[in-house]
């Protein structure tokens, strides 16, 4: 929850005015629901694509003060972060929400980041895997092979998030291993490696090159870097990064 309109629309021309060309790489951008018509609108004559946030369940009726997957389509949205760990935390919400939104999201024609991840007392209790599980198997309730064709999952260890450090490369390379052959298990194996894992968690300029050289990492979900134009532009162009 930062930044109101002008302020996006500042970010947004300070990332176009450093972004250059970008290939090979989904690039989106996710604000808040306010903001998101304006950007938009801005960033038509750039790589970039458009997330929100969240979203609701249902696609019209008496919720006030939500928002629904159509009404995100229709504002030019690619993307919806789903169950992202401040969700679950602050407003409580559950795997079998999650999953109703997952749905949403697919029926919209909209691709979804569903997030997951353990708290630390969780990985301190030796429960992560448990909990990664239970996560995706809730969430994934009648999801078939042919929706994840396109589909995102963010693992994002909630100890890490904000915390100024990664987990380490061997625990993403663990968990984003284990999350790869558990979708295996639920599916099939050419189904599982065509889902897109992202790493999310004090990913910054300085260790993307570092941790997109890890097995099963396609990708990071960026938080407080992505307020930097010029930060947000190097996670990007990571690729240069590692070749310098």
């Amino acid at each position: 929850m930062f930044n109101n309109v002008t302020d996006s629309i500042k970010l947004i021309t300070g990332i176009k005015n450093v972004l250059g060309t970008v290939s090979e790489v989904d690039a989106v951008v996710a604000t808040p629901f306010t903001s998101l018509y304006s950007i938009s609108v801005a960033i038509q004559d750039t790589p970039l694509k458009l997330g929100a946030q969240n979203c609701f369940w249902e696609d019209e009726g008496p919720f006030t003060g939500e928002v629904s997957a159509p009404f995100l389509k229709d504002v030019g949205c690619d993307y919806v972060i789903l169950g992202h760990s401040e969700r679950r935390i602050h407003f409580g919400e559950t795997d079998e929400q999650i999953n109703k939104k997952i749905h949403a999201v697919l029926n919209a024609e909209l691709i979804p980041i569903f997030c997951i991840g353990e708290t630390q007392r969780e990985r301190h209790d030796q429960k992560t895997f448990m909990v990664i599980e239970q996560q995706i198997r809730k969430g994934l309730v009648d999801v078939s092979m042919h929706d994840l064709e396109n589909f995102v999952i963010a693992y994002e260890p909630v100890w890490a998030i904000g915390a100024g450090e990664p987990a380490t490369n061997s625990q993403i390379e663990e968990m984003h291993s284990h999350i790869r052959s558990f979708l295996a298990r639920l599916y099939d194996a050419p189904t599982a490696n065509g889902v897109k894992i992202l790493y999310g968690g004090s990913v910054k300029a300085d260790n993307i090159g570092e941790i997109m050289m890890i097995p099963h990492v396609d990708g990071v979900l960026v938080g407080g870097a992505s307020l930097d134009p010029d930060e947000f532009s190097r996670i990007i162009h990571f690729e240069e990064l590692v070749k310098n």
